[in-house]
């Protein structure tokens, strides 16, 4: 894409927009849902989608090698959220057990473009608004053969002064046939 008359490739998308783009598909969702919990899942499974496609666009650009999941859980808070959403996150509590089997570790995010011109109403207080971002790490992970479970432990839209997003995930191990 290109700035009108300036010449000047971008790939990067406004924030606002992005903010208020995702907002509506946010009501939209709300209003087809029989209930926030049908929201939610929605949400997050949209974002699963969008993760195990977006996982390419991110290594083709990206051409680096984790050589561990520290460096991996590293260069997805800080690349990954800095190429698709603008902002950095920091990598909090990395753990792994089991032989390298599980991996556990927080992204904090102080900046977050797609809650800007968010305020949560009373009667959906229990909606995890951002859980699309769950949902692409979840299927990003996948993609590179780790199960995971992820989700929020503190969230700004819920008065908290961070977000924070946990990810706990196995390694996925493929069997030869024999």
């Amino acid at each position: 894409m290109k700035k009108a008359g300036t010449g000047i490739k971008s790939d990067k998308i406004n924030t606002e927009l992005l903010s208020l783009t995702y907002g509506a598909i946010v009501s939209q969702i709300i209003q087809d849902s029989s209930d926030i919990k049908e929201a939610n899942d929605q949400l997050e499974q949209m974002g699963y989608n969008i993760g195990r496609r977006i996982i390419d666009e991110y290594l083709a650009k990206e051409n680096k090698i984790c050589r561990d999941y520290q460096q991996m859980a590293e260069t997805i808070a800080k690349n990954a959220f800095d190429m698709f959403l603008g902002v950095k996150g920091q990598v909090d509590q990395f753990k792994i057990e089991d032989n390298g089997k599980n991996i556990s570790f927080n992204i904090i995010l102080q900046d977050n473009p797609l809650v800007d011109f968010v305020e949560l109403t009373e009667n959906n207080q229990n909606l995890e608004y951002c859980n699309i971002i769950c949902g692409i790490l979840r299927g990003s992970l996948a993609t590179l053969m780790v199960i995971a479970k992820v989700f929020y432990i503190k969230d700004v839209l819920k008065g908290d002064d961070k977000s924070i997003i946990r990810v706990e995930g196995k390694r996925e191990i493929i069997k030869d046939e024999d």
